[in-house]
């Protein structure tokens, strides 16, 4: 069980800590991890997720009990935290629709990626990978659709279309997904020499994330409503991993998705949770402090769910 914390998780948040504290003692300036951090989430990892789904073999790939006991469970907790901010914190509802979004979006990508790989092998990313590929579509339509609904209380219907569609093909990673669709279904090659210059750029792609991932985490201060705070990291990180367990329990999911699904859950709120409350305007420091403290937790929760999964 210790083992799997030095071997599995830690790397993964030497690196973070490396961007964190090379950034925090003034080596790398915010400046400096933004254009890491643009070039990691604006090419390097679309590019990864373009040439893993354009080779991926989708008849295999895309169980629908994989993703049923996903986003599920994802839209269950999405819920639940926006009932229970409304009910316990008694926030606004638009408050409580930015702080559902954080219980919603998990870090797939950044932290999902990076540990799964580590813990179980390259060869068994495929769930992974199929999680993401409907990920940032499925979480920005649910947040983006329910935020404008309040917003308009049921009066702005184009706009809302509007705004979901906007933010929908503006993001990278989405524009990554469906290229790789778009070849994967054509049946059309990869050039060599194309695949071999893609393959070179993913190479950078995970870990210089998570030496960005670190300085970013700079700028965060953990501060705001700490219960709401709390509420959110036991949401993301204990009740999503656990109802995604359930789910595949129950549907008989093969062993190397159910651990996909699982750990893709554990993880801590992404950055895009703040992204979404930064655009409303709304429970930004819950947000912010969110996927710090949470980010920091996962550490000791995933240990948690690697132990449980064996």
């Amino acid at each position: 069980m210790f083992q799997s914390l030095i071997d599995v998780i830690l790397p993964v948040f030497l690196v973070i800590g490396a961007g964190y504290l090379s950034t925090r003692l003034g080596y790398f300036r915010e400046i400096h991890i933004d254009g890491l951090m643009k070039f990691t989430q604006g090419f390097a990892i679309p590019c990864l997720l373009f040439l893993a789904i354009a080779h991926l073999d989708l008849s295999a790939s895309f169980d629908p009990r994989l993703l049923a006991s996903f986003y599920a469970a994802a839209g269950l907790c999405f819920l639940i935290g926006m009932v229970g901010a409304r009910l316990i914190f008694r926030r606004e509802w638009e408050d409580c629709i930015a702080i559902g979004f954080c219980c919603l979006f998990s870090n797939s990508v950044l932290l999902g990626l990076p540990i799964t790989e580590r813990a179980f092998g390259p060869g068994n990313l495929t769930g992974n990978y199929a999680i993401i590929a409907f990920h940032s579509p499925f979480c920005y339509c649910v947040g983006i659709t329910v935020m404008e609904v309040f917003r308009n209380r049921g009066n702005g219907g184009a706009r809302m279309i509007k705004s979901v569609l906007s933010v929908m093909f503006k993001n990278a990673l989405i524009l990554g997904i469906a290229l790789g669709f778009a070849v994967n279904l054509s049946g059309l090659g990869i050039p060599a020499v194309v695949d071999e210059a893609l393959s070179l750029i993913t190479l950078a792609a995970l870990p210089g994330a998570l030496f960005a991932l670190g300085g970013v985490l700079v700028q965060y201060r953990p501060e705001g409503d700490l219960r709401a705070i709390v509420f959110v990291c036991c949401i993301s990180l204990i009740l999503h991993p656990s109802l995604v367990w359930l789910f595949g329990t129950t549907l008989s999911l093969p062993q190397d998705l159910f651990r996909s699904g699982v750990l893709t859950a554990a993880m801590a709120p992404g950055f895009n949770a703040y992204i979404f409350a930064n655009i409303y305007g709304r429970a930004k420091r819950v947000a912010a402090s969110s996927v710090l403290i949470g980010t920091a937790a996962s550490i000791l929760s995933v240990w948690l769910w690697l132990t449980l999964l064996g």
